[in-house]
């Protein structure tokens, strides 16, 4: 079959590799459509300890099932399925086990023509969703969902920020958020991506490049009961400023570092709760694709790629350009 591999550091090849056999529990999946995450080009630039190449990244796939491994059931064969990447959990609810993976490393992932995932990993495409949706509404999807519900509570008419709109996530909790009755603003650098965000549904947004933005946004009534957040960095003490009493920050990564100093009183004196999150349990998965089908939630696509153009699909993301997720049509 073909994948695409990565050979070392920023090496990245399309290449024909043998194709996997499922075992026992698992089924053999012809990927239609994939997606990209901020994590493979990571994977990529070797950010990741302990890779071994030759590496096959990619963790949101949608496609057909092909076969199933020994004693597998035969009813598999034939249906259209989305794969969920968060593998091997635990039994808590509270936050996943120590053996805890996202497929694409150290597991193959779903950038190959063939993938064989354990059945369990296996849900039904969501009826109103073509393959290119399918396949965007994984890893994003099951991450947005876990931070605005099962972390953060949100309520129907709550106000929400979210920093950073143009990623898969960010753009997923903004869906998900107006869908429960929220109302919603944003932060970017783009005045486009903002001025994009209010046509899907956003009351408004911040331009977090300009001087004193959060200070602005305060003096004009803004605060919210939650906020999410993937930057951290210089501009976390801002949120916390915008911070309603008794809100809650939810966050999933800090793609601008550390915050340099965290504002100890200010969190306190206001009853802030700040919440960690990741991916999400089976149950949160189950129900992330149950809330986007009755909703139906259309994931937001940025770009399309030939799966022999996989390496532009990957410098689109690394130089930040997209809006949505970037889907690449096996």
């Amino acid at each position: 079959m073909r994948a695409i591999q990565l050979t070392a550091v920023n090496e990245l090849s399309i290449a024909e590799v043998p194709s996997p056999q499922p075992i026992r529990g698992e089924a053999l999946v012809r990927l239609r459509a994939v997606a990209l995450n901020h994590r493979d080009v990571w994977i990529k630039q070797g950010q990741y300890a302990g890779i071994a190449y030759p590496v096959l990244p990619g963790s949101d796939g949608a496609g057909v099932v092909e076969s199933v491994g020994p004693g597998g059931d035969p009813k598999w064969v034939g249906r259209e399925v989305v794969i969920n990447p968060s593998f091997g959990w635990g039994d808590s609810e509270h936050a996943q086990r120590e053996h805890f993976t996202i497929l694409g490393l150290p597991r193959a992932g779903t950038l190959a023509e063939l993938i064989a995932v354990p059945v369990a990993q296996l849900t039904a495409k969501p009826a109103h969703l073509d393959w290119t949706g399918a396949a965007a509404l994984p890893l994003a999807g099951l991450t947005a969902y876990r931070a605005v519900f099962s972390r953060a509570q949100l309520k129907p008419g709550e106000k929400v920020l979210i920093s950073g709109i143009g990623g898969g996530v960010a753009l997923f909790a903004l869906q998900f958020a107006i869908a429960q009755g929220a109302s919603v603003y944003v932060t970017s650098s783009s005045d486009d991506k903002i001025a994009r965000a209010i046509a899907l549904g956003a009351k408004g947004g911040f331009n977090y490049t300009h001087p004193g933005w959060a200070k602005a946004a305060a003096q004009t009534g803004h605060a919210f009961d939650v906020i999410v957040d993937s930057a951290g960095g210089d501009d976390f003490e801002s949120l916390v400023d915008l911070a309603a009493p008794g809100g809650r920050i939810v966050f999933f990564g800090a793609t601008r570092g550390n915050p340099p100093v965290l504002p100890m009183r200010k969190i306190f004196w206001r009853q802030i709760s700040l919440l960690g999150t990741t991916m999400g349990s089976p149950a949160d998965w189950a129900a992330m694709v149950e809330f986007a089908g009755h909703h139906l939630i259309a994931p937001v696509v940025s770009d399309v790629f030939p799966f022999e153009k996989a390496a532009e699909a990957f410098a689109l993301m690394e130089r930040g350009g997209q809006f949505g997720k970037i889907v690449i049509a096996v």
